[in-house]
């Protein structure tokens, strides 16, 4: 059975989306026991409905304080009781397998930082996400954790993608790729300049530069970049299908032929929501922590946490950490660039 703490007061529509979330999941993984981190009396209000066989499978922790998404990463580190903190600790302790949250991204890095500790090797843990392609999928990192970022991390970036995107994204030798504004090896800042030459001596996949517009195209399975860039493309392509459909809605309504259009294609329109909505993705790992941790969408509904959740378990099962660590040990990386890697 694999155990994971739950942050219920995580995310902008917590706890309610959250024990829906929790709910959902123990229905369908039979192996899930789920630590309830929060306020306790709340909780066990939230849960009391459940089926027993549900109840028998959650632990509610108390933690009567909360991470805010307003707080800084140095605030959410003086709440020593908020469910964000004891969440994460109950993974030091061993007690939990694996800490998923839908709150404040920068605190649940800064707290997963320094109550866990880093892998040995990585130097910037970073936060990596699933978007769609249309191959399939492709896992992008950093989108958030570290907005300033030198070649050596996005070389660690590249090794920790590939090893995800190969054990739980089920992806063979993944192709990695540095994202830049020309697929030319002379183009980019200096950033991807010196990225370019520092992976392409490594023993990855490494396929070179990509543009924007391919990436969603499919050609790499992992892209890399400084979480500033990574944050952007990531906020923008979360808009893009919801711009659409409120174009369509809006183009509708000037003629009756298309609104006979749009109800001939709407099985199409529903395919083209379910594989851009977020929810279907779950959350993003932490990686280079040692521990498991999920991060999901602050505005997370019941289907998103559920999905986090059991990505949650996916990561731990697969033992990612473990298999991280032995990459950045050499698997991938020349014995010239392993100073690099550690710096």
């Amino acid at each position: 059975m694999i155990s994971v703490a739950v942050d219920a007061y995580g995310g902008d529509h917590a706890p309610q989306e959250v024990i829906k979330g929790i709910e959902f999941a123990l229905r369908e993984n039979s192996d899930l026991f789920v630590y309830l981190v929060g306020k306790e009396g709340e909780l066990k209000g939230f849960i009391k409905g459940f089926e027993d066989s549900f109840r028998k499978r959650i632990n509610i922790v108390d933690a009567p304080q909360v991470v805010r998404m307003s707080d800084k990463p140095s605030q959410a580190l003086r709440l020593k009781n908020s469910s964000m903190a004891v969440g994460i600790n109950l993974v030091k302790e061993g007690k939990a397998d694996a800490f998923m949250t839908a709150g404040n991204s920068g605190a649940a890095m800064a707290l997963a930082m320094f109550t866990l500790g880093r892998i040995k090797g990585v130097s910037r843990p970073a936060i990596a996400t699933l978007l769609p392609t249309l191959e399939g999928q492709m896992l992008m990192l950093d989108v958030g954790a570290n907005v300033d970022c030198k070649p050596q991390h996005l070389l660690e970036f590249s090794i920790m993608g590939y090893v995800y995107a190969k054990h739980v994204a089920g992806i063979d030798n993944p192709r990695v790729a540095v994202l830049s504004n020309g697929s030319e090896p002379g183009k980019g800042n200096q950033l991807t300049l010196s990225s370019y030459d520092l992976l392409s001596k490594s023993r990855l996949n490494f396929i070179g530069n990509i543009e924007g517009d391919e990436i969603y195209k499919g050609r790499a399975d992992v892209v890399v970049c400084d979480g500033f860039v990574g944050n952007v493309v990531l906020k923008v392509s979360e808009s893009i299908p919801d711009l659409i459909i409120e174009f369509l809605k809006e183009e509708i309504k000037r003629s009756f032929w298309y609104k006979i259009g749009f109800l001939l294609a709407k099985p199409a329109f529903r395919v083209l929501k379910s594989k851009t909505d977020y929810s279907s993705f779950g959350g993003a790992p932490l990686l280079g922590v040692r521990g498991s941790c999920i991060i999901s969408h602050g505005r997370s509904n019941g289907v998103a946490i559920k999905n986090a959740i059991l990505k949650a378990v996916k990561f731990s099962k697969e033992k990612v950490n473990d298999k991280i660590e032995s990459a950045m040990e050499g698997c991938f990386v020349l014995k010239e660039l392993k100073g690099a890697v550690r710096t």
